[in-house]
């Protein structure tokens, strides 16, 4: 009963939900091997198999799969384009109400990411039939209140049972042709914003282990939860370079592609990168994710470290679920936007500087 008074305090469940029948009774994250953006498929085996499909293409379609940006988008007229995006996973959380929160934040995150605006979603639910339908019911009036949040509307969805619990949204969005932020722009002499901190995989996998501090997963569910809609709405005022959301790769798998399409080289200062400050203590312990060690494979020969200690380099390649913004844009416009992302509840931070490529792409120091 106390971890259940303790989970309210940091408001992570509420009582409300405890006695309406004790669904948090059901811990599911106990009912899937992994935990959110930890279980996606490993960014080296995604790139094989994408690479063997001939993928249709159309003059329309203004933003595709080649630089493996957030989202797709398609021209619809001169002053119309729609942005579609789809993201599920399995439970990072326990209590199904906030499950369905961080999904959704999650899912629209992508949409916030090509400088777009949500106006309509799709839920995708995998579920399994011996479970009440009343954790289903949380799960997707969790979801609903963060897609009203974001001033969107939910239009329906679909569902399939399965022994494992999924779910997420598809989204559109919209935004001027003119206004896309993609993953590729980044120039030399830019600055690199990052608008949550790092560390929630790690913390999430403590957590699933019975390790985590209730004050460290409250941390945790704290940045899963927000959405990236206001840090978007700070940044959509100055000339966004470059961007891209922080998830499943990490930090620096991320950064990567976002220098690679840039065909430039960032130079990451460790010291400036916030993360939670329970995620080092774990770190240290070996509750990494699995996800984490995919990633530093997949960016073998791609990136430098210079006096990184362990714990740093795993928080760096922490799979994230519902992570932050990363932007590049001009250093004096970079410090005027710190100054109003500075007014959330959520840290961020100059964490480093776009360099012209130089050997590698990723330099952390």
């Amino acid at each position: 009963m106390w971890k259940y008074i303790n989970l309210i305090k940091y408001g992570i469940i509420s009582l409300t939900r405890i006695m309406k029948g004790g669904l948090i009774l059901i811990k599911l994250t106990s009912l899937s091997k992994t935990s959110g953006w930890a279980g996606k498929i490993g960014p080296e085996a995604l790139n094989d198999i994408v690479k063997a499909v001939n993928f249709s293409n159309n003059q329309n379609l203004l933003v595709g799969i080649e630089t493996s940006d957030d989202a797709a988008i398609y021209k619809i007229d001169e002053n119309k384009a729609l942005v579609s995006t789809l993201d599920f996973f399995t439970p990072v959380v326990d209590d199904p109400y906030t499950y369905g929160e961080i999904a959704a934040s999650n899912s629209l995150s992508d949409i916030y990411a090509m400088g777009a605006e949500p106006f309509m979603v799709l839920n995708i639910v995998c579920f399994p039939c011996n479970l009440p339908k009343e954790i289903l019911e949380e799960i997707l009036k969790g979801a609903e209140s963060k897609v009203k949040e974001a001033g969107a509307v939910t239009a329906g969805g679909h569902s399939i049972e399965d022994d494992e619990p999924k779910f997420g949204l598809s989204v559109n969005g919209i935004v001027h042709p003119d206004k896309i932020w993609r993953n590729f722009g980044a120039k030399p002499g830019d600055a690199l914003i990052l608008t949550k901190p790092l560390g929630v995989g790690i913390i999430n996998t403590a957590n699933k282990a019975e390790i985590a501090s209730d004050s460290a997963f409250a941390k945790s569910v704290r940045t899963m939860k927000m959405l990236n809609k206001y840090a978007y709405e700070r940044a959509k005022k100055y000339n966004i370079h470059a961007a891209t959301d922080i998830t499943g790769f990490g930090f620096l798998g991320h950064a990567f592609e976002m220098a690679f399409a840039s065909n430039v080289s960032f130079e990451i200062h460790q010291e400036n990168v916030k993360y939670i400050e329970e995620a080092k203590e774990y770190a240290k312990i070996g509750l990494v994710p699995i996800g984490s060690y995919n990633n530093r494979k997949y960016m073998k020969g791609k990136y430098i470290l210079n006096n990184v200690e362990n714990y740093m380099v795993d928080i760096l390649f922490d799979p994230q679920t519902s992570g932050g913004l990363l932007f590049s844009l001009d250093e004096d416009e970079a410090e005027k936007l710190m100054f109003e992302l500075n007014t959330l509840p959520m840290e961020s931070s100059i964490v480093g500087y776009v360099e012209k490529f130089d050997k590698y792409y990723i330099k952390v120091s």
